[in-house]
C-alpha cells in the first residue's frame, strides 16, 4: 500500500460496508485516492476487506466516496442495511469499531496500514469501558515506540 496509511477518520457506512478511502498514488503532485472496504458480513461477506472492486480512482476524496456508494448500490451482498459500523472511532490513527451483544460489548480493532483485525478477545460491560481499556493499550504502545525517550523505554517493558 506505498506506504500510505487508511483515512479512517474520512470512513463512510453505506449499504452494510465500510468506505475507507486512502491515497493510492501522487501524480503531478496531486493526490490519487481509491478505498478500501470492511463488510457487515465480516469475512462471509464478498466484499470485505475488498480494495477498490470498482477499479476507479479520483482526485477527489469524496467523488472516491461516491464511487464506493455507486459500487455497492448496485452490487452489496448486505441484505440487512443496519449500521454496524456506527459506533466506530479513530485513536493514533486506528480505527476502533464497538459492538454490543445484549448487555456486552467487544471491539474490532484495525492499525493505520491494513484491515487484519487485532482485537483482543475480550468483553465489557460498557462501551465507555471498552473504549478505555483500548486507548490505555494504544497510549502504552505508543510510549513504548516513541524514539525520543532513550532508555526510559526499557524501564516501562
Amino acid at each position: 500500500m506505498k506506504n500510505n496509511r487508511l483515512l479512517y477518520e474520512k470512513s463512510v457506512a453505506y449499504c452494510g460496508h465500510l468506505i475507507i478511502p486512502y491515497c493510492f498514488d501522487r501524480v503531478n503532485g496531486e493526490n490519487i485516492y481509491s478505498y478500501k472496504l470492511l463488510s457487515a458480513l465480516g469475512h462471509k461477506g464478498e466484499f470485505h476487506k475488498a480494495d477498490n472492486p470498482a477499479g476507479m480512482y479520483s482526485s477527489n476524496l469524496e467523488e472516491t466516496i461516491e464511487i464506493a456508494r455507486e459500487h455497492l448500490e448496485e452490487n452489496s451482498d448486505v441484505l440487512d442495511r443496519f449500521d454496524l459500523f456506527k459506533s466506530r472511532y479513530t485513536y493514533h490513527y486506528d480505527l476502533i469499531i464497538i459492538h454490543q451483544v445484549g448487555r456486552q460489548y467487544y471491539y474490532d480493532h484495525y492499525k493505520p496500514d491494513n484491515l487484519n483485525n487485532i482485537a483482543a478477545p475480550k468483553l465489557f460491560e460498557s462501551e465507555y469501558e471498552c473504549m478505555t481499556w483500548i486507548k490505555a493499550g494504544l497510549d502504552r504502545q505508543k510510549i513504548r515506540r516513541s524514539p525520543h525517550l532513550g532508555n526510559f523505554q526499557s524501564q516501562i517493558d
